[in-house]
């Protein structure tokens, strides 16, 4: 079943985040970065591909044998789920229709969520941006596992049973470690999917929706690209605390791999993230970086120094103002 992991806690560190104080520097510097600042309106036209894609995909399902239904679902449908859960991310940024257009990012991202088959939307740009304004912080960034996670999955079979459970984790921690009231939009998110759905089941039938939910759970899972959770914060280097990945898989997910660059300048469409490495080259090529997502899942199952405990969190200071 592999070896027990030593560590027993946290990293926990005294100092602030380093983003802020590297994008005043970058800015300083480059400052024409600011004129990447604005919105992909490209991305509107691939998410409403994306649907579409996805809505024939139910069609089509919907008569095959259980086993292909099976198999589309982790072939195909798993990847342009959490190719959709990041384009949202994309959204939960404004970098749609802009900042000026907030609500109209909110809707279109409701939008998009549809064929994932579970409301997420709203309520991921809500715990996001305290991703980005407090990153790790105690209490706060629901992107720290829980200390029930960091003790028990310390053993490499347990740690795999992890990856795949992971779903089901995002879904529960923000319950565990910071609930929040349930919003107007967080309300209107879970009756146009329950609507959506049962259109569905309606329209086409069992294995359409499970095709739907199937692909949901299976793209977050043990899937290659949910390699990007574990490698964008995870130290497997001690005192890094974000990592880039600057592999293939940048091109179904509108590079999110940039992590340290999208932490760096949120409001910064992932289109333009590699202009941004490029212009500032100096901060970026130094930082500790991956090639391979799947080689981090298969690391953090391996490494025996390894747990969901290999975060970074700090104790925030001041006032803390959340969405």
């Amino acid at each position: 079943m592999g070896n027990r992991v030593s560590r027993e806690d946290f990293e926990w560190v005294y100092t602030d985040q380093p983003h802020a104080d590297r994008r005043k520097e970058i800015l300083a510097k480059h400052p024409e970065i600011k004129a990447l600042m604005k919105p992909d309106y490209n991305l509107i036209w691939v998410v409403v591909l994306m649907v579409l894609a996805q809505l024939t995909a139910f069609y089509l399902v919907k008569d095959l044998d259980w086993k292909w239904v099976i198999f589309w679902a982790y072939v195909f449908g798993s990847c342009i789920s959490h190719s959709m859960t990041l384009a949202i991310h994309e959204i939960s940024h404004n970098s749609a229709f802009g900042n000026c257009k907030a609500m109209w990012n909110r809707w279109f991202g409701i939008f998009a969520n549809l064929p994932l088959g579970v409301p997420y939307s709203i309520s991921f740009k809500r715990y996001h941006m305290d991703h980005h304004r407090y990153l790790g912080g105690d209490g706060i960034d629901v992107d720290i596992p829980t200390n029930f996670e960091g003790w028990f999955f310390c053993t490499r079979f347990r740690k795999f049973m992890w990856i795949v459970l992971q779903p089901f984790f995002y879904a529960i921690r923000p319950l565990c470690i910071n609930p929040k009231p349930i919003s107007r939009l967080e309300i209107i998110n879970l009756l146009a999917q329950l609507s959506f759905d049962v259109m569905i089941y309606y329209l086409w039938g069992v294995k359409s929706t499970f095709y739907m939910l199937a692909g949901s759970l299976l793209g977050l899972g043990l899937h290659p690209i949910s390699g990007h959770f574990i490698a964008e914060h995870y130290m497997f280097l001690k005192g890094h605390e974000t990592y880039s990945y600057y592999g293939p898989l940048n091109l179904l997910t509108f590079n999110v791999g940039y992590h340290n660059e999208h932490h760096d300048f949120p409001n910064i469409p992932g289109k333009s993230l590699p202009l941004v490495k490029k212009i500032a080259a100096e901060y970026y090529d130094n930082l500790p970086q991956y090639n391979s997502w799947i080689k981090v899942l298969y690391d953090f199952v391996m490494d025996d120094t390894i747990s969901p405990y290999s975060r970074m969190k700090r104790q925030l200071k001041g006032e803390v103002k959340q969405d």
